[in-house]
């Protein structure tokens, strides 16, 4: 059997017509298995949706409790039969509940990996690398320029500049699903026990972590009745406030006296990116995997053939004709940096 017959790509997303469901549908469809909850992969609407119970905990969170007409949740490892395939959700690394899809027929096998990181994220399950004939990876970072550092280094520098200014709050801007967690959970692990503030649009996923067992430490609300109170305004100084990017160009973020502005991002390796939003303190923490990441990924799984989505394709396209694995893009679009 050809792996176009046991997927394909399709304007609603990848399709599987032995299994009639699509993986990461950008449509309503009538049966969705979801990779994670980032929203540009996890969309309300289709009638029937199957994922990990995290994320089918994370799309009621964002959506309400009607997002779909059913829900199956998959365990990690278990096979499940889905008419003529049997499919198998695997950790992804990405965010919390993220998983690799394997469906399988006929002795063939293709994982389908959504978002992935190899690096260490104390608020999500490790990625695992599954044997497969074809592997479908992203490419977010993929070109070799994206050399991430350590997150260790990066939470350091925050680390520092909190010490070298205690009298100005530092906004971070993180996005709300995943990467806000992970840098209040790296911060907790770094020794940083001090109340967190966060944006209102945090608070709902930041209880949905803690009810998984994710300890946040404190973490409060950053409104005017929260901050302390000095003479002309509301004073946040020496805090850390994090909150989503979109809100810092707000009215939200005028509060803050002096900030210090944070972005917390694998794209502030590129400074151009950092100085255009106004960045001051840019941390380069990512969700995704970096260019020696996603190779050494490919390398280590060892498929017949890869195809490659959303991102920059033709790199690592080029890099497996050269490591002499059959490759191809596969031009998708509806998928966007959410997590970045």
């Amino acid at each position: 059997m050809r792996p176009e017959e046991l997927l394909c790509p399709t304007p609603d997303g990848l399709w599987c017509p032995l299994g009639g469901f699509h993986i990461d549908p950008v449509r309503p469809v009538a049966r969705a298995l979801i990779t994670h909850g980032h929203a540009d992969h996890a969309r309300p609407g289709h009638q029937a949706v199957m994922a990990t119970r995290e994320t089918l905990k994370i799309m009621a969170a964002r959506y309400g409790e009607g997002f779909a007409t059913s829900q199956t949740v998959a365990h990690f490892g278990e096979v499940t039969r889905i008419g003529d395939v049997t499919v198998q959700f695997h950790p992804a690394g990405h965010v919390l509940g993220s998983a690799q899809i394997a469906v399988e027929a006929k002795g063939l096998r293709i994982v389908a990996s959504g978002d992935y990181k190899r690096r260490r994220d104390p608020t999500c399950a490790p990625f695992e690398p599954v044997q497969c004939d074809v592997f479908i990876t992203e490419a977010t970072f993929g070109l070799p320029v994206f050399r991430h550092p350590d997150d260790v280094n990066e939470i350091h520098k925050l680390l520092a500049s909190l010490a070298a200014f205690p009298e100005r709050a530092h906004l971070v801007g993180a996005y709300a699903l995943g990467k806000a967690q992970r840098v209040i959970k790296r911060l907790r692990e770094e020794g940083y026990d001090r109340t967190i503030y966060i944006h209102g649009a945090l608070e709902k996923l930041c209880r949905l972590y803690e009810e998984e067992g994710i300890d946040l430490g404190p973490l409060e609300q950053a409104t005017v009745e929260t901050g302390r109170k000095s003479k002309d305004s509301v004073d946040f100084a020496g805090a850390v406030v994090v909150g989503p990017p979109s809100a810092f160009a707000d009215r939200w973020a005028r509060r803050f006296p002096d900030p210090v502005s944070c972005f917390a991002s694998g794209w502030m390796s590129i400074r151009q990116r950092a100085k255009q939003r106004g960045v001051e303190l840019p941390l380069i923490i990512s969700d995704h995997c970096d260019w020696g990441e996603l190779t050494e990924t490919i390398a280590e799984i060892a498929p017949a053939e890869v195809w490659v989505t959303h991102g920059r394709e033709e790199a690592l396209v080029r890099w497996c004709e050269l490591a002499g694995i059959r490759a191809r893009p596969l031009h998708m679009v509806g998928y966007e940096d959410e997590a970045e």
